[in-house]
């Protein structure tokens, strides 16, 4: 063991704050960098520091139960505005006593109104779920009211049905124009090119008013989009009626067309975006994260990581570094009045810590 650490009286003040930073970069480790933590024993053993997995998961735990107080705010923050970018992911999960994994999801609920000209500062939070019902979204979104930015799953349909306060479906051309795109790839499809040609004229209209107000991009979209996609409808049905209906391009538009007003619902109103693009970006990490640490060790390991990544993707969002956030949070959050814990979301740090915490990026 290193000379510094065996030094360190067990159960000391000195002792428990080493833990405290240790435990830290350890997460940000594992959550940011997507280092899985066998692999961190495995280095730290090289440096001769010996530290089993389950002292690292426990650390972990605790720290995000730490953090409980700062997630409810940022969830009140997240659901607060009128419109909301969603999506999911599965996770897989080791199943207790079984020695299989079964597939868990990690929704994302995203805060992003910087498109469309607002000043507010972007936010993200995840929730984790043992399964893909249609009952957890429900859940997650019972008391937001407004426009949901989403795909086609059907369990967001509840949503748009419920008796009270249903919510505005607003969908994803991004998600439409990837069943082109993967037809083209596949068989060189002209008129696939054909579909993807005529989307991308609506992706560089939204590129000459991004940043504008709401009011402004609707004006931009009712003069330039709408006629683009009247006639972007029509060639599609005159397509469809010439198409095999058991081809994939048939497919394509029929999902297309059976989605159209929801689509097109970006026309009406200047704060929905074209398309979801905002949620799926936030999923890269875990991406990334699945990638490398192959699964959650349990529905317990399910929620950690939507913690964390709830505070490491706010932070990202608000061009900080994560690992130092989470620092200035974890140094912070034990003696910081639960009052005034909204102080502890990024953008609302003190100027001076906010510097220190700025990615050099």
């Amino acid at each position: 063991m290193p000379q510094f650490i065996s030094k360190i009286a067990p159960g000391t003040a000195v002792a428990r704050v080493c833990t405290a930073r240790f435990s830290i970069v350890q997460s940000a480790a594992y959550y940011c960098d997507h280092l899985p933590l066998y692999r961190q024993s495995q280095i730290y053993a090289r440096a001769g520091l010996e530290l089993d997995r389950a002292t690292m998961a426990e650390w972990v735990g605790l720290l995000a139960q730490l953090v409980e107080p700062l997630l409810e705010a940022l969830g009140d923050y997240v659901m607060a505005p009128e419109k909301l970018h969603a999506d999911d992911t599965p996770i897989p999960v080791l199943a207790p006593g079984t020695g299989k994994t079964k597939t868990g999801r990690l929704w994302t609920y995203v805060r992003d109104d910087r498109p469309s000209g607002s000043t507010d500062p972007p936010a993200v939070l995840f929730r984790y779920s043992p399964d893909r019902k249609g009952e957890r979204p429900r859940e997650h979104l019972q008391h937001f009211r407004g426009v949901l930015q989403a795909d086609g799953y059907a369990g967001f349909q509840g949503l748009y049905d419920r008796q009270h306060e249903p919510l505005l479906e607003a969908a994803c051309w991004a998600h439409a124009r990837r069943k082109y795109f993967d037809l083209h790839a596949s068989t060189a499809s002209p008129l696939a090119l054909e579909a993807l040609e005529r989307i991308a004229a609506l992706y560089k209209i939204e590129e000459q008013c991004r940043g504008k107000s709401p009011t402004e991009r609707r004006a931009a979209r009712q003069e330039h989009a709408v006629p683009r996609l009247e006639k972007l409808r029509e060639w599609l049905e005159a397509t469809l009626r010439k198409t095999s209906k058991k081809s994939e391009l048939a497919g394509a538009i029929r999902y297309t067309l059976s989605r159209w007003a929801a689509l097109t619902r970006y026309c009406e109103d200047g704060r929905i975006e074209i398309d979801n693009s905002a949620a799926e970006r936030t999923l890269r990490a875990v991406a990334l994260g699945r990638k490398n640490y192959l699964f959650a060790g349990s529905d317990a390991g399910g929620e950690r990581a939507a913690a964390f990544y709830s505070l490491i993707g706010s932070a990202k969002l608000n061009d900080m570094d994560p690992e130092a956030y989470l620092r200035e949070v974890f140094t912070r959050i034990a003696e910081h009045p639960i009052n005034r814990i909204e102080e502890l979301l990024p953008w609302n740090l003190a100027s001076g810590t906010a510097a220190d915490v700025k990615s050099a990026a």
